[in-house]
């Protein structure tokens, strides 16, 4: 996969409940707000119909709750994350504040799934990774690219490990391989852009 093939497309999740549930009110709360939202967010990558990265734009989300956090974040993840996924997407959520970290972080450990998020400005790895993937991410966040051996060397781990743990970070869509076969890898927010 080339990284000049990614199509980047923001959902402005405040935006998105307005329209989806005729609320003033940029709260995401409830099952049904969620889903409606999810739906959306569904339909409009359906549409793009190449490789995409899909920003959640949380910046004017007031209030959160953990039963919209699963329908619109966890549900997104599992569904473009399985092997018979409808489009070939990956999600990055920008605008975290605290009050949105904990549910999103919550249900992500639930359900075994990861995020890279950008909170309060920094972007990170929320939700299930162990310390080897957590140490992969972070060297090819900060690098924006990088090859297996490059990140082995620079977090003094085994060759062989650290291409298990970026497999399974590509696998879990919160890195982007270069190409079939190939041992170099992007960051997601290198993606972004500028």
């Amino acid at each position: 996969m080339q990284r000049d093939h990614v199509v980047p497309f923001s959902f402005d999740l405040s935006l998105l409940v307005q329209r989806s549930v005729a609320s003033l009110y940029s709260h995401l709360v409830t099952r049904p707000t969620g889903a409606a939202i999810r739906l959306g967010i569904e339909t409009q990558i359906g549409e793009i119909g190449t490789v995409c990265l899909s920003v959640l734009d949380f910046t004017q989300v007031v209030v959160l709750d953990f039963s919209c956090a699963d329908e619109v974040v966890a549900k997104l993840i599992q569904r473009y994350a399985a092997n018979d996924r409808p489009a070939d997407a990956y999600f990055v959520a920008r605008g975290l504040g605290e009050q949105h970290r904990d549910p999103i972080d919550e249900v992500l450990l639930r359900h075994d799934l990861a995020l890279v998020a950008e909170v309060e400005g920094k972007f990170l790895l929320l939700g299930s990774a162990d310390p080897l993937e957590r140490a992969a991410w972070n060297v090819l966040q900060s690098a924006t690219r990088g090859e297996t051996a490059d990140i082995a060397a620079a977090i003094a781990a085994h060759h062989a490990d650290v291409a298990a743990a970026l497999d399974r970070l590509a696998t879990r869509r919160v890195i982007l391989r270069g190409g079939t076969g190939s041992t170099a890898f992007y960051s997601l927010t290198a993606l972004l852009p500028a």
